[in-house]
């Protein structure tokens, strides 16, 4: 196995540097969080809720890096990434490269720095919650969990991509099944339309997505942003691929009618079954006065509704509460949801 670092080390990374642990693969847990760091050196990484075991792991602070790596797994907030990306780049091996399981779509910011041929896109369909130092909680049922990696580029970098997907596909495979999509550009947004209709929704109301998918008010402001994403997709021209077997755009699109409105009430609680415990990490990043990555989610939708001219007047809404509740003017609430259906019917 190549030299592997989990650069992130918060929720997602612990449970993830946890699971390839116990897999027998060796990664360093990279964190700026001393005492978590602390905890996981003491006593291991603690796995709760859908799985329940420890294991010994490697924990580092990034000023203890060394070596070279040739997989770093990517998973600060994507705020963090220029300052992560100047602490990774010494470290890369000079075949290494960088596999971003971000949220958003965060590759071509990355590729200004790190150059198309290092950046690896891959999107994991489950879900984490850090817990007290050196515990984590997996949010998502293991038999839903699964990961995608794809090529986000063509040309040369997509050459060379493409000779290390094989290994990085082996390494992750040690967690949970790993598919590797050609249409990668629609798989982030697959995964994107997911996380601007639940995470930007849980933050705003601090409501698990099952909870979301299950009230009415709610559902229908999680269907109307779906429906907002999908619009915008067919503008820019990007086909969405199937998410674990899925066809979101034909059975989540809530505009073509009353049947198609109808199923697709009926099959958003379904569709999350697997994933109903998350909660948003935006929530533990308001509670503790932290910047969200609200703009890196649905500020995504926003900006390329705005580049193609589609009204996107929910996703704009869900990023403007948001940003009130961080500067301390709005608390979260599921009576935002009112708010947001009024706005989207006046607009």
């Amino acid at each position: 196995m190549m030299k592997t670092a989990v650069y992130g080390a918060g929720a997602m990374g612990t449970v993830l540097g946890a699971y390839l642990a116990r897999a027998g693969v060796e990664a360093d847990l990279v964190s700026r969080n001393g005492d978590h760091v602390a905890a996981l050196q003491k006593g291991g990484a603690r796995i709760r809720g859908w799985a329940a075991f420890s294991v010994p792991v490697r924990a580092i602070p990034p000023e203890e890096m060394e070596g070279r790596y040739g997989l770093v797994i990517l998973l600060v907030k994507q705020q963090d990434n220029q300052a992560a990306v100047e602490r990774i780049t010494p470290f890369l091996a000079p075949e290494g490269v960088v596999l971003t399981l971000q949220n958003g779509i965060p590759e071509t910011a990355l590729a200004e720095t790190l150059g198309e041929e290092r950046v690896l896109g891959g999107i994991a369909i489950w879900g984490a919650a850090l817990g007290e130092p050196g515990t984590a909680e997996l949010t998502s049922d293991p038999r839903g969990m699964s990961f995608s990696i794809g090529v986000p580029w063509s040309g040369p970098a997509a050459a060379v991509l493409e000779r290390r997907i094989p290994g990085v596909k082996a390494l992750l495979e040690t967690v949970c099944p790993v598919t590797v999509e050609t249409n990668f550009t629609g798989l982030r947004w697959s995964k994107l339309l997911v996380n601007a209709a639940f995470s930007g929704l849980s933050a705003v109301s601090g409501m698990s997505f099952g909870e979301i998918a299950r009230g009415r008010k709610s559902r229908n402001c999680a269907l109307g942003i779906i429906g907002e994403c999908i619009g915008v997709c067919r503008a820019a021209g990007v086909r969405l691929p199937a998410v674990q077997g899925r066809d979101i755009e034909k059975l989540l699109d809530p505009r073509g009618g009353l049947w198609s409105a109808l199923r697709a009430r009926i099959l958003l609680p379904l569709a999350v079954r697997n994933h109903r415990r998350i909660k948003s990490g935006m929530l533990g990043d308001l509670d503790r006065g932290r910047k969200t990555e609200i703009d890196a989610i649905n500020g995504e939708v926003s900006r390329w509704g705005t580049k193609y001219a589609v009204p996107v007047p929910l996703n704009n809404a869900v990023v403007d509460l948001v940003h009130a509740i961080e500067r301390g003017e709005r608390r979260r609430s599921p009576e935002h949801f009112a708010l947001l259906w009024n706005h989207r019917r006046h607009r």
